[in-house]
Protein backbone atom coordinates (compact mmCIF):
# COMPACT_ATOMS: atom_id res chain seq x y z
CA UNK A 1 0.00 0.00 0.00
CA UNK A 2 2.95 2.47 0.68
CA UNK A 3 4.15 1.76 -2.41
CA UNK A 4 0.83 2.53 -3.89
CA UNK A 5 0.83 5.76 -2.61
CA UNK A 6 4.27 6.23 -3.19
CA UNK A 7 3.78 5.81 -6.70
CA UNK A 8 0.79 8.03 -6.71
CA UNK A 9 2.36 10.74 -5.36
CA UNK A 10 5.24 10.23 -7.71
CA UNK A 11 2.87 10.16 -10.83
CA UNK A 12 0.68 13.17 -8.78
CA UNK A 13 4.27 15.60 -8.83
CA UNK A 14 4.36 14.60 -12.34
CA UNK A 15 1.39 15.64 -13.27
CA UNK A 16 1.76 18.87 -11.43
CA UNK A 17 5.26 19.86 -12.84
CA UNK A 18 3.73 19.33 -16.42
CA UNK A 19 0.65 21.51 -15.67
CA UNK A 20 3.11 23.83 -13.69
CA UNK A 21 5.55 24.15 -16.66
CA UNK A 22 5.22 27.01 -19.43
CA UNK A 23 3.61 26.75 -22.52
CA UNK A 24 6.20 25.60 -25.14
CA UNK A 25 7.70 28.43 -27.16
CA UNK A 26 6.86 28.70 -30.87
CA UNK A 27 10.69 29.29 -32.42
CA UNK A 28 10.87 32.20 -34.73
CA UNK A 29 9.43 31.55 -37.67
CA UNK A 30 11.78 32.25 -41.25
CA UNK A 31 9.65 35.11 -42.76
CA UNK A 32 12.09 34.55 -45.42
CA UNK A 33 10.38 31.07 -46.51
CA UNK A 34 6.59 31.41 -46.16
CA UNK A 35 5.57 28.35 -47.09
CA UNK A 36 7.07 27.26 -43.79
CA UNK A 37 5.50 30.01 -41.93
CA UNK A 38 2.45 28.93 -43.47
CA UNK A 39 2.88 25.49 -42.25
CA UNK A 40 4.15 26.13 -38.89
CA UNK A 41 1.12 28.27 -37.72
CA UNK A 42 -1.26 25.82 -38.92
CA UNK A 43 -3.30 24.44 -35.86
CA UNK A 44 -1.92 27.36 -33.68
CA UNK A 45 -4.47 29.59 -31.67
CA UNK A 46 -3.59 33.39 -31.45
CA UNK A 47 -4.82 35.76 -28.91
CA UNK A 48 -5.20 38.70 -30.14
CA UNK A 49 -5.39 41.48 -28.02
CA UNK A 50 -7.41 44.48 -29.02
CA UNK A 51 -9.42 47.17 -27.57
CA UNK A 52 -12.98 46.02 -27.51
CA UNK A 53 -14.79 48.97 -27.06
CA UNK A 54 -16.95 48.90 -30.98
CA UNK A 55 -19.11 46.11 -32.02
CA UNK A 56 -17.93 46.78 -35.62
CA UNK A 57 -14.54 46.33 -35.23
CA UNK A 58 -15.33 43.19 -33.08
CA UNK A 59 -17.05 42.09 -36.12
CA UNK A 60 -14.10 43.07 -38.19
CA UNK A 61 -11.70 40.95 -36.53
CA UNK A 62 -14.39 37.99 -35.85
CA UNK A 63 -14.48 38.18 -39.92
CA UNK A 64 -10.84 38.39 -39.68
CA UNK A 65 -10.64 35.23 -38.34
CA UNK A 66 -12.87 33.23 -39.82
CA UNK A 67 -10.94 33.97 -42.77
CA UNK A 68 -7.76 32.93 -41.62
CA UNK A 69 -8.84 29.91 -39.90
CA UNK A 70 -10.41 28.97 -43.48
CA UNK A 71 -7.60 29.73 -45.23
CA UNK A 72 -4.57 28.54 -42.87
CA UNK A 73 -5.80 26.39 -40.21
CA UNK A 74 -5.35 28.91 -37.75
CA UNK A 75 -7.55 30.09 -35.18
CA UNK A 76 -7.81 33.97 -33.27
CA UNK A 77 -9.36 34.42 -30.44
CA UNK A 78 -10.04 38.68 -29.59
CA UNK A 79 -9.47 39.22 -26.50
CA UNK A 80 -11.43 42.31 -26.13
CA UNK A 81 -9.51 45.12 -23.94
CA UNK A 82 -10.91 48.15 -22.71
CA UNK A 83 -6.69 49.89 -22.45
CA UNK A 84 -4.27 48.45 -24.97
CA UNK A 85 -1.98 49.28 -22.29
CA UNK A 86 -3.11 46.24 -20.32
CA UNK A 87 -1.98 44.17 -22.78
CA UNK A 88 1.62 45.46 -22.71
CA UNK A 89 1.29 45.35 -18.63
CA UNK A 90 0.92 41.59 -19.28
CA UNK A 91 3.85 41.25 -21.14
CA UNK A 92 6.16 43.07 -18.74
CA UNK A 93 4.77 40.99 -16.14
CA UNK A 94 5.43 38.18 -17.96
CA UNK A 95 9.13 39.24 -18.67
CA UNK A 96 10.16 40.34 -14.75
CA UNK A 97 8.54 37.04 -13.92
CA UNK A 98 11.02 34.73 -16.50
CA UNK A 99 8.43 33.81 -18.61
CA UNK A 100 9.99 34.07 -21.71
CA UNK A 101 8.02 31.44 -23.09
CA UNK A 102 4.70 30.62 -24.17
CA UNK A 103 3.53 33.91 -23.34
CA UNK A 104 -0.33 34.61 -22.76
CA UNK A 105 -0.61 37.75 -25.48
CA UNK A 106 0.53 36.66 -29.29
CA UNK A 107 -0.80 39.54 -31.01
CA UNK A 108 -1.68 43.59 -30.24
CA UNK A 109 -3.07 46.04 -31.93
CA UNK A 110 -1.42 49.33 -30.95
CA UNK A 111 0.31 52.06 -31.51
CA UNK A 112 1.78 55.59 -29.76
CA UNK A 113 3.18 55.08 -26.43
CA UNK A 114 2.10 51.91 -26.15
CA UNK A 115 4.41 50.99 -29.11
CA UNK A 116 7.45 53.15 -27.62
CA UNK A 117 7.32 50.88 -24.26
CA UNK A 118 6.96 47.43 -25.71
CA UNK A 119 10.28 48.85 -27.58
CA UNK A 120 11.47 50.37 -24.74
CA UNK A 121 11.67 47.51 -22.95
CA UNK A 122 12.91 45.20 -25.84
CA UNK A 123 8.98 43.10 -25.33
CA UNK A 124 9.05 43.06 -29.12
CA UNK A 125 9.11 40.01 -31.51
CA UNK A 126 11.20 40.97 -34.70
CA UNK A 127 11.43 42.18 -37.20
CA UNK A 128 9.11 40.80 -39.50
CA UNK A 129 6.39 42.89 -40.53
CA UNK A 130 8.05 44.23 -44.01
CA UNK A 131 9.28 40.88 -45.21
CA UNK A 132 5.23 39.48 -45.68
CA UNK A 133 4.43 38.96 -48.50
CA UNK A 134 1.44 41.48 -48.47
CA UNK A 135 3.21 44.67 -46.84
CA UNK A 136 4.25 44.70 -50.66
CA UNK A 137 1.28 46.54 -51.38
CA UNK A 138 1.88 49.16 -48.31
CA UNK A 139 2.03 52.93 -48.95
CA UNK A 140 5.36 53.80 -47.99
CA UNK A 141 6.32 56.59 -49.96
CA UNK A 142 2.76 58.22 -49.73
CA UNK A 143 2.11 57.61 -46.06
CA UNK A 144 4.93 57.58 -44.38
CA UNK A 145 3.71 56.92 -40.97
CA UNK A 146 3.40 53.68 -41.85
CA UNK A 147 7.00 52.92 -40.80
CA UNK A 148 7.35 55.79 -38.04
CA UNK A 149 4.83 54.99 -35.21
CA UNK A 150 4.19 58.75 -33.49
CA UNK A 151 7.72 59.66 -34.15
CA UNK A 152 8.99 56.19 -33.54
CA UNK A 153 10.44 54.30 -36.64
CA UNK A 154 9.18 51.05 -36.80
CA UNK A 155 12.10 48.75 -37.55
CA UNK A 156 9.62 46.16 -38.73
CA UNK A 157 8.54 45.26 -35.18
CA UNK A 158 4.88 46.04 -35.91
CA UNK A 159 2.82 45.99 -39.16
CA UNK A 160 0.33 48.90 -40.59
CA UNK A 161 -2.84 48.05 -40.59
CA UNK A 162 -4.99 50.96 -40.84
CA UNK A 163 -4.81 54.76 -41.49
CA UNK A 164 -7.03 57.03 -39.32
CA UNK A 165 -7.14 61.32 -39.06
CA UNK A 166 -9.42 63.16 -36.41
CA UNK A 167 -12.57 64.43 -38.04
CA UNK A 168 -15.54 66.25 -36.13
CA UNK A 169 -18.63 65.71 -37.29
CA UNK A 170 -22.22 67.14 -36.26
CA UNK A 171 -25.97 67.35 -37.19
CA UNK A 172 -26.66 69.62 -40.14
CA UNK A 173 -30.35 69.45 -38.61
CA UNK A 174 -29.22 71.35 -35.90
CA UNK A 175 -27.09 73.51 -36.68
CA UNK A 176 -25.94 75.79 -39.79
CA UNK A 177 -22.06 76.28 -39.15
CA UNK A 178 -19.32 74.54 -36.71
CA UNK A 179 -16.13 75.74 -35.00
CA UNK A 180 -12.96 75.20 -37.10
CA UNK A 181 -10.71 75.62 -34.58
CA UNK A 182 -9.74 74.92 -31.10
CA UNK A 183 -10.45 78.65 -30.00
CA UNK A 184 -13.40 79.07 -32.46
CA UNK A 185 -14.55 75.96 -30.18
CA UNK A 186 -14.12 76.95 -27.02
CA UNK A 187 -15.85 80.64 -28.35
CA UNK A 188 -18.78 78.27 -29.65
CA UNK A 189 -19.09 76.51 -26.41
CA UNK A 190 -19.91 80.08 -24.62
CA UNK A 191 -22.95 80.51 -26.33
CA UNK A 192 -23.59 76.70 -26.27
CA UNK A 193 -22.27 75.45 -22.98
CA UNK A 194 -23.02 71.87 -22.01
CA UNK A 195 -23.10 70.66 -25.85
CA UNK A 196 -19.47 69.10 -26.23
CA UNK A 197 -17.79 66.51 -24.52
CA UNK A 198 -14.59 64.48 -24.66
CA UNK A 199 -13.79 60.91 -23.42
CA UNK A 200 -11.77 60.88 -20.50
CA UNK A 201 -8.12 60.24 -20.91
CA UNK A 202 -6.40 57.47 -20.83
CA UNK A 203 -9.22 56.60 -23.18
CA UNK A 204 -7.24 57.20 -26.91
CA UNK A 205 -10.06 59.54 -28.31
CA UNK A 206 -10.09 62.10 -25.05
CA UNK A 207 -5.92 61.72 -25.49
CA UNK A 208 -6.45 62.29 -28.55
CA UNK A 209 -8.25 65.49 -28.42
CA UNK A 210 -5.82 67.12 -25.99
CA UNK A 211 -3.39 66.13 -28.25
CA UNK A 212 -4.99 68.00 -30.85
CA UNK A 213 -5.33 70.84 -28.72
CA UNK A 214 -2.02 71.19 -28.14
CA UNK A 215 -0.63 71.13 -31.07
CA UNK A 216 -2.94 73.31 -32.38
CA UNK A 217 -1.60 75.90 -29.27
CA UNK A 218 1.24 74.94 -28.86
CA UNK A 219 4.27 77.78 -30.02
CA UNK A 220 6.49 75.63 -32.09
CA UNK A 221 4.64 72.37 -32.62
CA UNK A 222 8.10 70.83 -33.71
CA UNK A 223 8.61 70.57 -30.30
CA UNK A 224 6.80 67.83 -30.26
CA UNK A 225 8.52 65.81 -32.49
CA UNK A 226 11.20 65.46 -30.22
CA UNK A 227 10.99 63.27 -26.75
CA UNK A 228 9.82 65.61 -24.16
CA UNK A 229 12.37 67.31 -21.95
CA UNK A 230 10.41 67.63 -18.43
CA UNK A 231 12.50 70.88 -17.97
CA UNK A 232 10.70 72.62 -20.52
CA UNK A 233 7.41 70.39 -20.45
CA UNK A 234 5.77 73.17 -18.00
CA UNK A 235 6.26 75.94 -20.47
CA UNK A 236 5.19 73.70 -23.52
CA UNK A 237 2.11 72.84 -22.06
CA UNK A 238 1.43 75.62 -20.18
CA UNK A 239 -0.75 76.81 -23.18
CA UNK A 240 -2.62 73.54 -23.22
CA UNK A 241 -3.69 73.81 -19.46
CA UNK A 242 -4.41 77.75 -19.83
CA UNK A 243 -7.45 76.66 -22.60
CA UNK A 244 -8.88 73.25 -20.79
CA UNK A 245 -9.07 76.19 -17.41
CA UNK A 246 -11.64 77.69 -20.01
CA UNK A 247 -13.25 74.91 -21.37
CA UNK A 248 -13.72 72.23 -18.71
CA UNK A 249 -16.59 74.44 -16.95
CA UNK A 250 -18.16 75.00 -20.55
CA UNK A 251 -18.34 70.90 -21.47
CA UNK A 252 -21.51 68.49 -20.83
CA UNK A 253 -22.16 68.39 -17.23
CA UNK A 254 -19.83 70.70 -16.32
CA UNK A 255 -16.94 68.84 -17.11
CA UNK A 256 -17.83 66.45 -13.91
CA UNK A 257 -18.16 63.54 -15.75
CA UNK A 258 -16.99 61.95 -18.75
CA UNK A 259 -18.54 59.42 -21.83
CA UNK A 260 -15.98 56.20 -21.81
CA UNK A 261 -15.47 56.07 -25.42
CA UNK A 262 -16.19 56.99 -28.93
CA UNK A 263 -18.94 54.79 -29.29
CA UNK A 264 -20.14 56.57 -26.25
CA UNK A 265 -20.13 60.20 -28.02
CA UNK A 266 -22.35 58.15 -31.03
CA UNK A 267 -24.72 57.91 -28.72
CA UNK A 268 -24.98 61.06 -27.06
CA UNK A 269 -24.93 62.79 -30.49
CA UNK A 270 -28.08 60.97 -31.24
CA UNK A 271 -29.66 61.72 -27.87
CA UNK A 272 -29.19 65.31 -28.77
CA UNK A 273 -26.84 65.38 -25.43
CA UNK A 274 -24.33 67.04 -27.59
CA UNK A 275 -23.80 69.14 -30.87
CA UNK A 276 -20.41 68.29 -32.15
CA UNK A 277 -18.36 64.95 -31.75
CA UNK A 278 -15.24 63.90 -33.57
CA UNK A 279 -14.37 60.38 -34.32
CA UNK A 280 -10.75 59.38 -35.61
CA UNK A 281 -12.54 58.21 -39.54
CA UNK A 282 -15.33 60.09 -41.37
CA UNK A 283 -15.36 56.47 -42.62
CA UNK A 284 -16.48 55.35 -38.87
CA UNK A 285 -19.51 58.15 -39.15
CA UNK A 286 -21.12 56.61 -42.46
CA UNK A 287 -20.96 53.41 -40.60
CA UNK A 288 -22.64 54.24 -38.04
CA UNK A 289 -25.24 56.11 -40.29
CA UNK A 290 -25.81 52.74 -42.05
CA UNK A 291 -26.42 51.15 -38.94
CA UNK A 292 -28.74 53.65 -38.44
CA UNK A 293 -26.80 54.57 -35.06
CA UNK A 294 -26.94 58.36 -36.19
CA UNK A 295 -29.06 60.36 -38.54
CA UNK A 296 -28.66 60.76 -42.05
CA UNK A 297 -28.36 64.43 -41.10
CA UNK A 298 -25.25 63.75 -40.15
CA UNK A 299 -21.70 64.98 -41.41
CA UNK A 300 -17.75 65.32 -41.03
CA UNK A 301 -15.92 68.11 -41.14
CA UNK A 302 -11.97 69.03 -39.93
CA UNK A 303 -10.18 71.95 -38.61
CA UNK A 304 -8.83 74.47 -41.07
CA UNK A 305 -5.48 74.17 -40.13
CA UNK A 306 -5.76 70.18 -39.91
CA UNK A 307 -6.45 67.59 -37.44
CA UNK A 308 -3.98 64.70 -36.58
CA UNK A 309 -3.33 61.45 -38.42
CA UNK A 310 -1.75 58.77 -37.52
CA UNK A 311 -1.93 54.53 -38.26
CA UNK A 312 -2.73 51.84 -36.26
CA UNK A 313 -0.42 48.45 -36.48
CA UNK A 314 -0.71 45.51 -34.75
CA UNK A 315 2.78 43.89 -33.31
CA UNK A 316 4.00 40.66 -31.79
CA UNK A 317 5.02 40.07 -28.04
CA UNK A 318 8.90 38.35 -27.80
CA UNK A 319 7.13 35.74 -26.13
CA UNK A 320 4.16 34.94 -28.08
CA UNK A 321 3.27 31.32 -28.04
CA UNK A 322 1.87 31.71 -31.32
CA UNK A 323 4.38 33.69 -33.41
CA UNK A 324 3.87 31.69 -37.14
CA UNK A 325 0.12 32.01 -36.45
CA UNK A 326 0.12 35.84 -35.34
CA UNK A 327 2.19 36.66 -38.42
CA UNK A 328 -0.23 34.98 -40.98
CA UNK A 329 -2.52 36.86 -39.22
CA UNK A 330 -1.07 40.24 -39.40
CA UNK A 331 -0.29 39.42 -43.03
CA UNK A 332 -4.27 38.63 -43.89
CA UNK A 333 -4.76 42.12 -42.14
CA UNK A 334 -2.79 44.03 -44.87
CA UNK A 335 -4.32 41.98 -47.49
CA UNK A 336 -6.09 44.29 -50.29
CA UNK A 337 -9.29 42.07 -49.77
CA UNK A 338 -8.84 42.66 -45.72
CA UNK A 339 -8.23 46.12 -46.46
CA UNK A 340 -11.08 46.55 -48.81
CA UNK A 341 -13.73 45.38 -46.50
CA UNK A 342 -12.39 47.49 -43.68
CA UNK A 343 -12.69 50.72 -45.45
CA UNK A 344 -16.19 49.85 -46.60
CA UNK A 345 -18.68 51.67 -43.68
CA UNK A 346 -20.64 48.94 -44.12
CA UNK A 347 -18.19 47.14 -42.38
CA UNK A 348 -15.82 49.51 -40.83
CA UNK A 349 -14.80 52.27 -42.15
CA UNK A 350 -11.12 52.88 -41.55
CA UNK A 351 -8.71 54.35 -44.69
CA UNK A 352 -6.44 51.72 -46.13
CA UNK A 353 -2.80 51.47 -45.80
CA UNK A 354 -2.23 50.61 -49.06
CA UNK A 355 -1.02 52.00 -52.27
CA UNK A 356 -3.63 52.23 -55.05
CA UNK A 357 -0.95 51.74 -57.65
CA UNK A 358 0.38 48.94 -56.27
CA UNK A 359 -2.53 46.76 -55.94
CA UNK A 360 -3.83 44.33 -59.47
CA UNK A 361 -6.31 46.30 -61.29
CA UNK A 362 -9.70 44.25 -59.95
CA UNK A 363 -8.52 45.39 -56.94
CA UNK A 364 -7.72 48.94 -57.74
CA UNK A 365 -11.68 49.10 -59.38
CA UNK A 366 -12.84 47.60 -56.21
CA UNK A 367 -11.31 50.66 -53.81
CA UNK A 368 -12.62 53.11 -56.77
CA UNK A 369 -15.86 51.93 -56.93
CA UNK A 370 -16.47 51.16 -53.23
CA UNK A 371 -19.38 54.02 -52.25
CA UNK A 372 -17.34 55.59 -48.56
CA UNK A 373 -21.03 56.64 -47.37
CA UNK A 374 -22.68 60.22 -47.46
CA UNK A 375 -20.91 61.71 -44.38
CA UNK A 376 -16.96 60.48 -45.25
CA UNK A 377 -14.80 63.43 -46.30
CA UNK A 378 -12.87 62.96 -49.39
CA UNK A 379 -9.06 62.93 -49.35
CA UNK A 380 -9.28 66.91 -51.14
CA UNK A 381 -11.72 67.75 -48.16
CA UNK A 382 -9.74 66.00 -45.02
CA UNK A 383 -7.26 69.12 -44.94
CA UNK A 384 -3.37 68.73 -43.77
CA UNK A 385 -2.78 65.40 -41.87
CA UNK A 386 -0.66 66.70 -38.52
CA UNK A 387 1.89 64.46 -37.21
CA UNK A 388 1.49 63.11 -34.12
CA UNK A 389 3.62 64.32 -31.18
CA UNK A 390 6.45 62.17 -30.15
CA UNK A 391 4.48 59.41 -27.19
CA UNK A 392 6.34 60.83 -24.50
CA UNK A 393 4.66 63.69 -24.80
CA UNK A 394 1.12 61.91 -24.28
CA UNK A 395 2.69 60.16 -21.02
CA UNK A 396 2.77 63.82 -19.89
CA UNK A 397 -0.13 65.11 -20.79
CA UNK A 398 -2.00 62.25 -19.37
CA UNK A 399 -0.86 62.09 -15.82
CA UNK A 400 -0.64 65.58 -15.64
CA UNK A 401 -4.76 65.42 -16.55
CA UNK A 402 -5.50 62.87 -14.22
CA UNK A 403 -4.43 65.39 -11.49
CA UNK A 404 -5.88 68.09 -12.77
CA UNK A 405 -9.39 67.02 -14.22
CA UNK A 406 -9.81 63.01 -13.31
CA UNK A 407 -13.38 62.11 -11.87
CA UNK A 408 -14.37 58.70 -10.60
CA UNK A 409 -17.00 57.08 -13.50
Amino acid sequence: MRAFFAGLSIVTGLVMAMVSMPAKADPAPDIGNWQSVLDQARGQTVYFHAWGGEPRINDYIAWAGAQVQERYGVNVVQVKLSDTADAVAKVLSEKTAGVDDGGAVDMIWLNGENFAAMKRNDLLFGPWAEQTPNFAYVDVEGKPTVINDFTVPTMGFEAPWGMAQVSFYYDTARLDSVPKSAQALLEWLVKHPGRFTYPQPPNYMGSTFLKQILTELVEDPKVLQQPANETDAKKVLAPLWGYLEDLQPLLWRNGQAYPQNGASLRTMMADNQIDIAFSFSSGEVSSAIEAMELPDTVRSYVFDKGTLGNTNFVAIPYNASAKAGAVVLADFLMSPEAQLRKQDPQYWGADTVLAMDKLPEDMQKAFADLDLGIASLSPSERGTVLPEPHPSWMELVETEWQKRYGVVQ
